[in-house]
């Protein structure tokens, strides 16, 4: 059984094979996609129920994904991955609606964890 679709949306493809080596074998359907733009198409075609976002891409930054998810999908949670993290880029995040901030390198327990409670959050608001 499934535990949850996850969109890795980042512009490095060793992040993004890393997120899906770490999160599949725990159950997660994993997608993935190499910038905002295909990020959010998959948004519009698939049910997902967690984003996980780089905040330094090329075109489209994971904030302005983050702003895009939440106007139009509100139910489902996003994740910030980044290697530039500061605390305004961290507080801007949250208060913009991410779930958490994870800074890169992370390790896969890490990741796992993280997802874990996004998704515990996101089923419980749901049932209330």
């Amino acid at each position: 059984m499934k535990k949850g679709i996850i969109l890795v949306i980042d512009d490095e493809d060793i992040v993004r094979t890393s997120c899906s080596r770490a999160l599949t074998p725990s159950g997660y359907e994993v997608k993935l996609a190499k910038n905002g733009h295909e990020g959010l198409s998959i948004m519009g075609g698939d049910k997902i129920d967690l984003v996980l976002t780089d905040l330094k891409m090329p075109d489209m930054d994971g904030i302005e994904v983050l702003k895009k998810i939440k106007q139009d999908w509100p139910g489902v949670e996003v994740i910030i991955i980044t290697g530039y993290q500061t605390v305004d880029t961290a507080v801007k995040s949250i208060k913009l609606g991410a779930f958490d901030y994870i800074e890169k390198p992370f390790t896969p327990d890490a990741l796992i964890n993280a997802v874990s409670k996004a998704l515990d959050h996101k089923n419980k608001s749901q049932q209330t």
